[in-house]
Formats: C-alpha cells, structure tokens, sequence
C-alpha cells in the first residue's frame, strides 16, 4: 500500500477561510489580521478583551528521547486536538513554528505528519508570517547599536572582551559559529571576537515567548544583558537605547498566528525556542490565549521529556501561572526497540524482548512527570510495521508503572484514529486529580536548581561544576538573580550528554560547560557537554531534496 507523502496530504487539504476558523472560537473577521486567506494574527485588542474569561483544560503533549525511529510528538499533538472536537469538545492546538535550520537542516518540518498536520504546510515550514525574520532583525539590530556605540567613542566604557551579545541567522550555519569581527581598518571599527548563534536560541525569541504583552516584551528587551565593563558592571540594552525600536520591529510578531488543522480545527502557530538550547515552548501569549477561548487546549513541548517537558513546566508554567490538567506522551514501538538496542534496519521485524528492554526510558519519563503533580498518559503513535504482541507489551509496561497506554492511529486515519486517546484524556482530566508544582522552588540556589535536574530528572550523581561557574552563578545571586529557573542546554538524544546513550542510563555525571544569563527571559542557561548554540548541517541536508516542481509547487518538504 502506497502512502501520500505530508506534503501531498497537506497540498490536497480542503481548508476553510481562516475568517471561518475565528468563528469556531469566537474572534470576529475584525479582530483577525489575515495574511492571505489561510493565516491571520490575532490582534492584541482582542487578547485584550478576553482576559476576565475563565481557563480552559492544559494539555501537554510530550515525548520519549527521541530516535532516528521518530516519535511523531507534533502529529499526536495534532491529532489528539482533532480527536477531542471529534467526541465533541471545543479543542484548539498550540504548537511552534518551523525553524528554517532544521527545515533545511535534518529534522525536516514542524507541522505534524499523514492524516494529523496543520497547514498551510507549506507557509509554516518556510516564511510563514515573518515572525522569524522579526526577530532576526531586532537582535541584530542591537548587535548593530552596540558595535555602533563603541565605535562612536563608547560613552558606557563596554569592555570589547565581555561583549556577550552575539549576531543570529535562522540557518544552520557553522562556519559562523565563532568569527572576527569588525576587519578592515579604522572606517570598520575595532576588531574583536563574536559569533553567532541560530534565531531559535536567541533571547529575543525567549522573550516575546515569555512575554504577556508590548509593554512587558519591551521591559524585558530593555533587561536583557549584552555587555560589561572593564569593572564588570553590566551594560543592558536599554543602556544602548535599543529596546524602542526593537519592540517596533516586534510588534507585528508578537500577535499570535492562527492557522488550522487538516480537519478545519483551529491552530495557534507562534514562536519557536529550541528546547536542547532554550525553553522549547510555543508562547506564552498564544496558549493563554487559547485557554480563554477553548475548553481544552493541546500544545507540546520540544524534544523528549527530559528536556522540553521539564522547561515547560519548570519555566513557562512558573512565569506564566499555567498548571497542566493532563501531560500526554508519545510513544512508538520502533523507538521502544530502537532503545533496546535494535538497528533502525532491523526495526521491521517483530522483536517484543526488545520492545519490552527498551520500555525503561519511557517508564523514566512517566515517573519524572508525575514527580510534578500531574496526571500522565501514554499516547502510542502507530505504525503499520506493529505488531499486536509488541504494542501489548508497550501496554503492560506503562499499566505496571500506574498509567494506560492508548493506541492512537492519528496519522492513518486523522480523528478517527486518535478519539480513543481524547477520550482518555478528558476521563483524566475529569478526575481532578492534577496538583501541580515545579519540582523546585524560587528561592533555590541557582547551582542546587542546576543539580536538581540533573539528579532528579536526568538522574546523573551529580552536575559538575568547576569553581569558575561557581563563582558566577554566586555572582549572578548577589546581582538579584538567583530566583531566576535555570534552562539547560542539553543534547535531547540521551538522559545523558552523550547522545549515544539511550535507554535508561544511570551512574554518570552532567558536565556543565558554561552558564549564561538570561536576564531578559528571566532564566539562566546552563550549557552541558558538546551542545551548540549554532548547530550545523548534516552531511546530506534537507535542502538539497527541496526544490520547485514544473507547477511552481514546492517538493521535498516533510
């Protein structure tokens, strides 16, 4: 049986006017900004208006570690959205929007899969609405006032050497990882060391994520720290005079995008932090949103558990007052075999041993997330390579860990397939029996939140720290920061900073290389291990498959 590929599911959709998509959640044609006739912004005086309404039901959707077996996350966020308007609830998804790195790069697009995308697939995996190039253009904005300011006779007394905001691309690019700036003679400047890192991971994209509304991204532009004097006083862009114009260039971006599910099923699609190296969720103005407008609203949260989940609760949820009635995730039987330590070319054959040696990442996952106060259930995305006895023995494990494992066939079948596990779902949520809380508290010390989750989530023995990083997170404490969560930058293939490493692995330690402050988004990040702030291209990348059929159609995507 042949099967379409994403990009002819999503080219064939029957989509609605996105006028039409507004009205399933209340937003008038007048409070919709369209950008053609399948996408719009939300405006702010609209937001504005709907913020005395009662929330609806958080959902997360989370993940096992991923695989090269893949996982299928944003297509069971997706199709569990379908399912729950299916069985008769008014549902809205809430995801995040494509980088063009990944896009390119490896990891193909970001708009779900087969029966369970939102579209237009298209538009969300390349340009979309701008919102990227948005943010390009006001971190580098900045980066341009700041080298300006120096140039100019450097009134602030900014030390070259402690410039710490670096330039940002949404390509993966390493070859820009690490530059000098700045050549040329004295009509260029003064030479120094920069760099730069990919658009997801700037600050900028944390904040409008974190960000309630102009005059709090503003703020907290303003806040964000890029350099320090030769005394080590810290200098701040709104020091440089930078945070007016780069919230002019924002404003646009931070009105959240409405699109739709394959199903005409409303979808916010709105900003897009990657979670190995930033927080990893869609924004915080788009799910608050949503909430006021659906009773239940699904999102997701980048990468496995460990890593996007943890953020999300940790860091969104803390800033933002949200508390998840229900954390969903997904699994696969050929991620299951894959970390019982099968082949990907072997993954076809039945193997239930090897299903059930790999179960244990998962049953780590469960236990982590329950240690937050909520309620979990196993989503098991399906392919048609399962087997019955495979998918039993994913079934019997979850059930000996104290939750049910629902098979969802989403991609096949779209809302169909996935109406098991929304009813599921809403018989939890219905329960009641969601007590949420971060797993630490604001008063912590900024190294003891680091070794928290490293211990208690990761499970290493320890996060090893070396006496420099001590001393600057002490530093950071007494400068007024040590309330701030702290945001790891992590591979998100291990528990582990070996992304080899799969399974359930204990006795090991967590390397923390570098620490950086976030004082804008209101979060320190914790570098651990070889993770890259600029990630480069694998050595067949995406892009050299994407190209323009004889129709002007864009082939190659998935």
């Amino acid at each position: 049986m042949a099967f379409k590929t994403d990009i002819q599911i999503a080219r064939e959709a029957s989509k609605k006017p996105i006028q039409e998509i507004g009205q399933k959640l209340g937003i008038s044609s007048d409070d919709l900004l369209p950008y053609g006739h399948d996408k719009a912004k939300v405006s702010q005086s609209f937001i504005n208006s709907v913020q005395d309404r009662a929330d609806g039901k958080l959902i997360l959707v989370t993940a096992i570690n991923p695989t090269p077996a893949g996982e299928g996350k944003t297509t069971t966020t997706v199709g569990l959205g379908d399912g729950l308007n299916r069985i008769g609830k008014n549902a809205a998804v809430c995801i995040r929007e494509a980088s063009l790195g990944p896009t390119f790069g490896m990891k193909g697009g970001a708009a779900g899969g087969g029966s369970a995308q939102i579209v237009p697939m298209e538009e969300m995996n390349l340009h979309f609405t701008g919102d990227f190039h948005a943010i390009t253009s006001a971190h580098n904005l900045l980066s341009a006032m700041i080298d300006n300011h120096i140039y100019w006779g450097n009134e602030l007394e900014i030390d070259l050497r402690r410039v710490v905001w670096r330039r940002v691309v949404d390509m993966n690019d390493r070859a820009l990882r690490q530059i000098t700036a700045s050549l040329g003679g004295v009509s260029n400047g003064f030479p120094r060391e920069a760099g730069f890192d990919i658009t997801v991971a700037s600050e900028v994209m944390a904040i409008l994520c974190l960000a309630r509304n102009l005059s709090d991204l503003q703020k907290r532009l303003g806040d964000m720290i890029v350099a320090y004097t030769r005394e080590r006083k810290p200098i701040y862009a709104r020091d440089i005079k930078a945070d007016g114009a780069m919230t002019v260039l924002l404003k646009d971006a931070m009105q959240p995008n409405l699109v739709q599910t394959l199903e005409n099923n409303p979808a916010f699609v709105h900003g897009g932090p990657f979670a190995n190296i930033a927080h990893g969720c869609n924004s915080v103005i788009a799910t608050t949103t949503a909430l006021k407008l659906a009773d239940y609203v699904v999102t997701e949260a980048g990468f496995g558990a460990d890593l996007g989940a943890e953020k999300f609760l940790n860091i969104k949820c803390r800033k933002a007052g949200l508390a998840p009635s229900c954390v969903v995730v997904v699994a696969t039987v050929r991620a299951m075999k894959m970390n019982g330590g099968v082949a990907k070319a072997d993954l076809g054959a039945e193997n239930v041993e090897a299903v059930q040696a790999g179960c244990p990442n998962l049953g780590r996952h469960i236990e982590n997330l329950k240690s937050f106060g909520v309620p979990v259930v196993v989503a098991i995305n399906h392919f048609v390579t399962d087997t019955d006895a495979e998918v039993q023995a994913v079934k019997d494990y979850v059930a000996s860990q104290g939750s049910e494992a629902i098979l969802s066939r989403h991609w096949e079948l779209g809302s169909e397939g996935s109406a098991d596990l929304a009813t599921k779902v809403v018989e939890v949520i219905e329960k009641g029996e969601a007590n949420f809380a971060p797993i630490y508290p604001d008063e912590m010390s900024l190294a003891d939140k680091i070794n928290t989750i490293a211990t208690k989530i990761y499970r290493a023995d320890a996060a090893v720290m070396d006496q420099k990083i001590l001393n600057q997170l002490k530093d950071w404490e007494a400068q007024g920061y040590g309330n701030l969560p702290v945001c790891m930058a992590k591979t998100q293939y291990s528990f582990t900073t070996d992304p080899e490493r799969r399974g359930a692995p204990t006795g090991f330690n967590i390397p923390v290389r570098e620490v950086r402050l976030s004082a804008g988004a209101g979060f320190v990040v914790a570098i651990c291990g070889e993770i890259m702030t600029m990630p480069g291209l694998p050595r067949v990348p995406s892009a050299e498959n994407i190209r323009l059929n004889d129709n002007g159609d864009v082939e190659g995507l998935f």
